[in-house]
């Protein structure tokens, strides 16, 4: 293990070689369920090969040119993520915090164009948004922000899914101009925003002239069962931040943008020398075809509900499981206790897991999972929270 790597992670004893389908296997042969899926970005899992043959063609082709050229492959992807989710326009980049990062900077410029002196973004706690000094500062955790201080001014912070919480600030404060949310809150722990939560959040900031800004860099590209979380709800954002998913490895993130907030941008008002280039581009397009020709939304939604169920039956009677909660491929089993040592214990079996918030075990597995892969992983992750809470108890 090198000494030459900032000290930024405490990375796990193992080192993987290749993976294929919903498999990865280590350096020495032994082969992994992934339920991580690269913190739910490798959704069409590992080696797709539709997914290797276009980036192979678009890496002898052309891998980068720089957004002083037009790029073929950029404008198509921008039409299709449009024509899915009902923006109009796209700025692409590399990563989520810079997708969230633009969706901050987009308010900002949006609030000062209608005189206000200090553009206010409400944002949520527990949230997630990514580690730049912007999307740091809109993130809910003392934990990442510690060190990092003097953090920015110009937010506001509720909690999850009040809506009343929001009403009041809009009542005292007057110079708020977005609210930037995720649908579902992963990093904090996969927690679900209520029902009808988004419908009446659309309507208080269409009442304000408010941006409704989400966070979709991980619900975003069929991790939910739908293309983007919201559209369970039926409601459209304003401004959409994308990543994760969208270039299934390949770095590239996205922020959509409709109506009034997707000409708020002007040349010179934001950039980005690698963002959009012709492979992450390609790699993005062939995502959204496979993710199409193999019906990978309803796959979603049946085996993540298969999941959600199998977890809930074997694990009904056992005291210490709090809730199993989310959305499509994107599950949380929080138990009464830190459970972090679950990573070690699953890997060890065989199994790649995560955890969050202390005491969520985070599940965001490959969007083309079968029956045999729910089954082991539901078998192997009751079992082991099984034995968890009884030796604990």
């Amino acid at each position: 293990m090198t000494t030459h790597l900032m000290n930024t992670y405490t990375r796990q004893p193992v080192a993987f070689v290749r993976g294929e389908g919903a498999y990865l296997w280590d350096e020495s042969g032994k082969r992994y369920l992934d339920a991580v899926a690269g913190v739910a970005v490798n959704g069409l899992g590992h080696a797709h090969p539709k997914l290797v043959k276009a980036i192979c063609e678009q890496a002898a082709a052309l891998i980068h040119s720089s957004n002083l050229y037009r790029i073929p492959k950029q404008e198509e992807l921008a039409e299709r993520l449009c024509a899915l989710s009902g923006m109009d326009r796209a700025f692409f980049c590399n990563s989520g915090c810079e997708a969230n990062e633009a969706a901050i900077k987009l308010a900002r410029l949006y609030g000062h164009g209608k005189g206000i002196e200090v553009p206010t973004i409400i944002v949520m706690e527990k949230a997630f948004h990514g580690r730049t000094m912007g999307t740091l500062t809109a993130s809910g955790s003392r934990k990442i922000q510690a060190g990092f201080e003097p953090l920015l001014s110009g937010f506001a912070r509720v909690p999850f899914g009040d809506i009343e919480a929001i009403r009041q600030v809009a009542e005292h404060n007057k110079s708020v101009v977005a609210v930037l949310v995720e649908v579902v809150q992963g990093e904090g722990g996969i927690n679900v925003l209520p029902p009808d939560f988004l419908v009446g959040l659309r309507q208080i900031c269409d009442a304000h002239g408010w941006l409704l800004m989400l966070d979709e860099v991980q619900t975003g590209i069929g991790r939910t069962g739908t293309w983007f979380g919201f559209q369970h709800s039926g409601v459209v954002p304003d401004v959409m931040a994308l990543a994760k998913g969208l270039g299934s490895g390949v770095p590239i993130g996205a922020c959509l943008a409709r109506g009034e907030a997707a000409e708020v941008f002007k040349p010179g008002s934001h950039g980005s020398t690698f963002g959009g280039n012709p492979l992450a581009c390609a790699t993005a397009l062939a995502t959204l075809d496979v993710i199409e020709e193999e019906n990978l939304l309803e796959n979603v939604r049946l085996r993540g509900e298969a999941i959600r169920s199998g977890l809930r039956q074997a694990l009904a009677s056992v005291q210490g499981v709090v809730d199993i909660r989310g959305e499509g491929m994107m599950i949380g089993i929080e138990l009464d206790r830190p459970c972090a040592e679950l990573v070690a214990v699953a890997r060890d079996a065989g199994v790649l897991i995560n955890v969050t918030a202390d005491t969520v075990i985070r599940l965001v597995p490959p969007l083309i999972y079968g029956d045999a892969e729910v089954n082991v992983l539901v078998a192997a992750v009751s079992g082991m929270v099984k034995n968890h809470l009884q030796q604990a108890a």
